[in-house]
């Protein structure tokens, strides 16, 4: 296959990424940093999640962060839903794009919330009934879609499963997570054929971890497989829970400058996008995980 012309960036660290930092980040601190990350280009910025705050307290004010956004044609601010409850909280506040997840994993889905795979898609299915009477579209994500920190490797085929299933709900299109970041070129590359099977290349996302330094590679070999739609996080921000003081989400700008050396368009500034992890690191009081950001403030002084 060849590599696609453009590469959509879906950015995940106002949500994905300030979930898994020890501390919690105020309203006011992530509406600058999303604000900024729109300056840089990109167009869809997970604002945040309404989950319960006695599990996830860095995301109880999502409410305030959406309130807080200056709306642009053309850029989407999706949130996290778990359930018919978080839906019902995102449309109070305005949210007009949404998200659902779930896991590949048995033992991962089980552990994480507390239900087995296809009682958390049915927990989704009055979601999406609710969100296409709406307008709202959904996004669907896949935990553990090469590997979980209880079973180990996972079969492609199981992947391929949860996706069908998450498009059928009406997903309009589906991340492929490696939670743990244990995947490879080629692992990654057969299971996102796996997954085409079931669901068009066109539909899906990739969002990988960079536990061992693995994450670019496997967004090239997905790329080489069709894939046109990557997640990532400014500064590589979110840590790895599985994994105990391993680096989690692949940075932004390092997946950026892959991209702009492949030739491949995104209209996403890499100067700016840098500025934008540089921000949210002052504040977090620790440096960017991005090597690309780290080059580039070395050749400015």
């Amino acid at each position: 296959m060849r590599l696609p012309n453009a590469v959509k960036m879906v950015e995940v660290g106002p949500r994905d990424g300030l979930q898994n930092e020890p501390q919690t980040v105020p309203a006011a601190v992530k509406i600058r940093l999303i604000e900024s990350l729109a300056e840089a280009g990109l167009t869809a910025i997970e604002a945040g999640s309404f989950v319960s705050p006695k599990w996830v307290p860095q995301m109880a004010d999502t409410a305030e962060v959406l309130a807080g956004l200056t709306p642009r044609p053309g850029v989407s601010y999706p949130v996290l839903v778990p359930n018919l409850q978080g839906f019902n909280a995102a449309m109070a506040a305005g949210a007009r794009e949404i998200a659902i997840f779930a896991a590949a994993s048995e033992s991962f889905s089980r552990k994480n919330i507390n239900c087995s795979i296809a009682e958390s898609l049915e927990r989704f299915a009055p979601v999406t009934a609710a969100a296409k009477l709406a307008g709202i579209p959904v996004r669907g994500y896949i935990s553990c879609a090469l590997g979980c920190p209880y079973e180990g490797a996972i079969a492609p085929a199981a992947v391929a499963d949860v996706a069908a299933r998450l498009s059928t709900l009406g997903c309009y299109e589906v991340s492929l997570g490696d939670t743990i970041g244990i995947g490879t070129p080629a692992a990654a590359a057969a299971m996102v054929d796996r997954v085409a099977d079931s669901v068009p290349r066109e539909r899906l996302a990739v969002h990988f971890h960079d536990t061992y330094g693995q994450a670019l590679a496997n967004i090239l070999a997905c790329l080489e497989r069709g894939i046109a739609v990557v997640d990532s996080s400014v500064a590589g921000l979110g840590g790895c829970p599985y994994a105990k003081g391993a680096s989690g989400n692949v940075a932004s700008e390092d997946v950026l400058y892959m991209l702009n050396g492949l030739g491949l368009q995104t209209c996403v500034n890499l100067d700016k996008l840098a500025d934008s992890g540089r921000l949210i690191c002052e504040y977090l009081g620790r440096a960017s995980s991005s090597k690309v950001s780290a080059a580039l403030k070395g050749r400015r002084q």
